[in-house]
């Protein structure tokens, strides 16, 4: 999962904040929502711009927040402004992400 166009916490519209009961919640509303069609479960934002949501995905993130390591290691890149670029001049990139180079 890429860390900024599929972190689980955007593939399922949730924050850092989220609690397991949330998690779970919001994916079966996800998965079923997409089951049915519905255009609004279609897509999530993420800082990279509107990116597909699948099925596929929605269990993949869900099961990417439940593993305490794995959720961790997306809750830094959760924080980053939806539609903003990397390489967008003014980005308002949280502070954390100013020290992180190496992805750029």
């Amino acid at each position: 999962m890429d860390p900024l166009a599929d972190n689980p916490f955007f593939v399922l519209d949730l924050t850092p904040a989220c609690t397991a009961i949330e998690v779970e919640r919001q994916a079966a509303k996800l998965l079923a929502m997409l089951e049915l069609g519905l255009a609004a479960a279609g897509t999530h934002a993420s800082p990279l711009g509107r990116r597909p949501r699948t099925p596929e995905k929605v269990r993949e993130a869900a099961a990417a927040l439940r593993d305490p390591a794995r959720r961790a290691a997306f809750e830094p890149w959760a924080t980053a402004p939806a539609g903003a670029a990397p390489s967008a001049p003014g980005a308002p990139w949280p502070e954390a992400f100013a020290a992180l180079t190496w992805w750029r």
